[in-house]
């Protein structure tokens, strides 16, 4: 999912790391103030199913501040750490993240390997007056790899971490 070289960027690529989220194993991902980012993942952080989540691709899930108030707004009732997410961004344009982007998040830098596809453990944020939320996370457009569908990286993106480092809630994260 390589843009051509001609095709301009405009979207914000710094921003702030809002959210640092860790669990033993499943969803939520209850925040931390600082952590060690190694090519597992977040130090004290843990995967349910380790045949779908974690390895050194899926190392850690990115989602922004603005994409969880998007799916508040349609009412879901959710919060930082509550997909899943490890890396909590506020000013990342998440219609502008493209997988190969490589970030500097505090000391480390990680590169976005994949989508998110959500899974059905994210039923627990279903309500009755709501769609499924994999149908508000993910289309068929997205699954194509269009950036320009709506819904393009509000379930998060995984990445890989390129250089360990100490990641603090409030660190800048930018392109780099």
């Amino acid at each position: 999912m390589f843009w051509p070289a001609w095709v301009t960027r405009v979207n914000v690529i710094t921003g702030e790391l809002r959210s640092l989220n860790v669990s033993r194993g499943g969803i939520p991902k209850r925040p931390v103030s600082e952590a060690y980012l190694g090519a597992a993942g977040l130090d004290g952080d843990a995967c349910a199913n380790r045949r779908y989540h974690g390895g050194p691709m899926q190392a850690i899930l990115l989602v922004t501040l603005e994409g969880i108030d998007e799916l508040c707004a349609m009412g879901y009732a959710l919060f930082p750490g509550a997909l899943g997410d490890n890396l909590t961004t506020s000013g990342l344009d998440r219609r502008g993240v493209r997988i190969g982007d490589r970030y500097r998040a505090g000391e480390a830098t990680i590169e976005i390997t994949k989508l998110r596809v959500p899974c059905v453990t994210l039923n627990v944020y279903n309500r009755p007056e709501t769609p499924p939320i994999q149908n508000a996370l993910f289309d068929k457009e997205v699954k194509a790899g269009n950036f320009e569908s709506p819904r393009w990286g509000l379930g998060g993106f995984y990445a890989r971490v390129i250089d360990n480092g100490i990641v603090r809630v409030g660190d800048r994260i930018g392109i780099c």
